[in-house]
């Protein structure tokens, strides 16, 4: 190795370890904002995916029985999912303005699919022979909906929401457009600033939080499926 290249490889590592030390003293200095931010970013993705999950398992109740509902409803949402990002909080903003509620209703809007799909999914897959028995012994439509069917759609349903969650997490980066809260301020301040001292700090904290995040939601439905769902049925 020449004299140039080794001052070139020694530069390189000493800048690597400049914006590491950087990086540290960053999140070091502003761990409390950064906590919080993490908080409203997890909190706006969990309830977003909470709410998705309930329209979207209402669409594939009303739907699933019928082919062609199912087809509607499954097309309508991929629809919505194949909007960019940034052209539908656009869209959104002039109706509901800058903030949470416009953040909230985009990734409501974008979480329905894996959902949708899966509930139709797992309540078509029901064998018409347990329904058949659960009515007649007796249970009413509702009943078998609610104590049987949707029972054993519960894994293809809660699949769909895992799917849902890990989408929304990056999703939610992008709110931040709208004034949307949560780590995606920090990606964008960043991006926005970019060349300042702290730019690519910013973009880099945003960015892995969000990954660690992603990684902590996978666990904790790990966990659910565990103990939500019977030995035999997770196969």
């Amino acid at each position: 190795m020449g004299y140039s290249e080794r001052v070139t490889s020694g530069a390189r590592e000493l800048a690597g370890e400049r914006i590491r030390m950087n990086l540290f003293e960053y999140i070091s200095d502003r761990w409390g904002r950064l906590l919080l931010q993490a908080w409203l970013h997890t909190s706006m993705v969990v309830q977003c995916t909470i709410l998705a999950a309930i329209l979207g398992v209402l669409i594939g109740i009303a739907v699933y029985r019928s082919p062609i509902g199912s087809a509607v409803a499954t097309a309508l949402a991929s629809t919505i999912l194949t909007v960019p990002s940034f052209a539908l909080l656009g869209l959104l903003i002039p109706l509901s303005g800058l903030g949470s509620t416009t953040a909230v209703i985009a990734l409501v809007l974008y979480g329905l699919l894996p959902i949708v799909r899966n509930t139709i999914v797992g309540l078509d897959a029901v064998d018409p022979a347990i329904t058949d028995a659960a009515r007649g012994i007796g249970m009413s439509r509702l009943s078998v909906l609610t104590r049987v069917e949707l029972r054993l759609a519960w894994p293809a349903i809660l699949t769909g929401m895992r799917v849902a969650t890990q989408m929304l997490m990056g999703i939610a980066v992008i709110a931040a457009y709208a004034k949307g809260p949560g780590l995606g301020a920090e990606v964008f301040s960043g991006l926005t600033n970019a060349g300042s001292t702290n730019s690519l700090n910013q973009a880099l904290t945003g960015t892995v939080g969000v990954v660690i995040l992603a990684l902590v939601l996978d666990g904790i439905y790990v966990l659910i499926k565990r103990f939500t769902i019977s030995r035999g049925v997770r196969g």
